[in-house]
């Protein structure tokens, strides 16, 4: 993580970083200057280190979302994550070929050393107009990626530079690069006190394990009252039995039996 500074001194990182590993080869002074293609191009061995993009890296662009509460509070320091485009152009005596091995020297650099070192870093820093910046102490080195550009995006390029000639040249992409927020995240209030409360499964108040379902032996209570009612419904039939009709009396008749003819008076 670092300040706003980032960008100016990772520039400023990398040309050093050239210039110190060119190698032996050259007998002359090389100048390695962090700056646009020039329009005149200088006859002296010469590199110009150009940061002509700064685009939002795609992967890490997101990760510091959210960073504020719902009423407004700084939870988290918001870190922009950047990716620098730089246009690295060599300059010289084209009998010689000056500029092709310049060329060839920072592809070698950049290819031993992918990573910025802190040495350099610091280094760089010393500058007056980088003072204050913190990309030394960042956890996240940068790292430097040799990309490729056609020639309908070089032209474009060069086109936007007005009135620069073309010059053999190669293009790095650094990332990857934070930009810290200035405010400072509150820190969370430390707890107070804790409560903690164990509840068997099945007293009252204690949750419900997930997937189980009532207990046999509690039955809940409607389908208690539905098993009441059929049966308390023979038992009360059952204590009243149908009533028995009084047996009739036969009355004995009291008229005179008739007598036969061989009873007598």
């Amino acid at each position: 993580m670092s300040n706003a500074l980032v960008i100016a001194h990772v520039t400023q990182a990398l040309a050093l970083l050239i210039e110190s590993n060119l190698g032996p080869e050259f007998g002359a002074a090389v100048k390695v200057e962090p700056r646009k293609p020039p329009a005149d191009p200088p006859a002296e061995p010469t590199i110009t280190v150009f940061l002509y993009q700064v685009t939002p890296n795609t992967s890490q662009r997101n990760n510091d979302l959210p960073t504020r509460a719902s009423d407004g509070t700084l939870v988290k320091r918001p870190a922009a994550a950047l990716d620098l485009h730089f246009l690295i152009s060599a300059y010289g005596e084209e009998a010689e070929l000056v500029g092709q091995r310049l060329i060839g020297a920072v592809v070698r650099a950049l290819h031993e050393i992918p990573v910025l070192p802190k040495d350099v870093i610091e280094q760089a820093g010393e500058r007056p107009y980088l003072a204050g910046s913190d990309l030394a102490d960042a956890v996240q080195r940068v790292r430097f990626t040799p990309t490729v550009m056609d020639i309908d995006e070089a032209s474009k390029l060069w086109g936007m530079l007005h009135q620069t000639p073309y010059s053999l040249s190669v293009v790095y992409q650094a990332s990857l690069v934070f930009v810290d927020g200035r405010e400072s995240p509150v820190p969370g209030k430390p707890v107070q006190r804790s409560v903690v409360r164990v509840l068997p499964f099945g007293s009252p108040g204690a949750p419900v394990p997930p997937g189980a379902g009532p207990r046999p032996e509690e039955p809940s209570a409607s389908a208690g009252e539905d098993d009441a009612t059929p049966a308390t419904t023979p038992a009360k039939k059952a204590a009243r039995p149908p009533a028995k009709t009084p047996a009739r009396t036969r009355k004995k008749s009291t008229a005179p039996r008739p007598k036969g003819d061989g009873e007598r008076n």
